[in-house]
């Protein structure tokens, strides 16, 4: 998917700060999401794991499915005014929830299977459990250590005088293509976590 936003990017006035790329309103909320995790861990509280595993796992999957096979054909489509438009107002949100999405899944879902047992069953059936593991990891890897860093770059990219067009641009194809990928595996994480929930 192209996604190439142009080299020539009209000048914007400098913003001080590495803080001005994160929407510092929406921290409050992914405080109140991780205190409500770590209550709940704390509890032990059956219920509410289940809760935070199945929304943020659901948003995570549904961000990835958006990301990769309808947002990534539409900037490759729009014009570059709109595309460095889209990609100002969209990035900066994505750099609080992926994370927060990303932790809480993982995190919910490590314990809720500690709480019903699932690390200790037996193979054939550990072999699901394995999958799904190594899926979410390698997932959470590409979330963190791909996707992350190219938000991040292309947030300070824009916020300088003159932002470099063609790195944006790589850095775009980069996070479509990944999110296309993601997307895909989460497709086989939804079917693994159907199989688990049937035992």
């Amino acid at each position: 998917m192209d996604v190439h936003i142009g080299v020539a990017a009209a000048p914007r006035p400098a913003v001080a700060g590495a803080k001005s790329i994160i929407p510092l309103k929406g921290l409050w909320i992914v405080g109140v999401v991780l205190a409500g995790l770590v209550v709940t861990i704390a509890g032990n509280w059956l219920w509410a794991l289940n809760f935070f595993h199945v929304a943020a796992g659901s948003l995570w999957t549904s961000i990835d499915l958006f990301m990769g096979f309808v947002l990534g054909p539409l900037l490759r489509r729009l014009e570059v005014p709109a595309r460095l438009a889209l990609t100002r107002r969209l990035m900066p949100q994505l750099l609080l929830i992926m994370p927060t999405l990303v932790l809480v899944t993982l995190t919910s879902g490590w314990q809720l299977a500690r709480y019903l047992g699932y690390l200790t069953i037996p193979y054939p059936q550990h072999w699901w459990l394995v999958a799904s593991f190594l899926v979410v990891g390698v997932m959470a890897i590409i979330a963190y250590g791909i996707l992350e860093p190219a938000n991040i770059t292309v947030l300070l990219e824009l916020h300088k005088p003159t932002p470099n067009g063609a790195l944006i641009g790589r850095l775009m194809r980069r996070f479509t293509y990944t999110a296309g990928i993601t997307g895909c595996m989460q497709v086989a994480t939804l079917i693994i976590m159907s199989r688990i929930a049937t035992w």
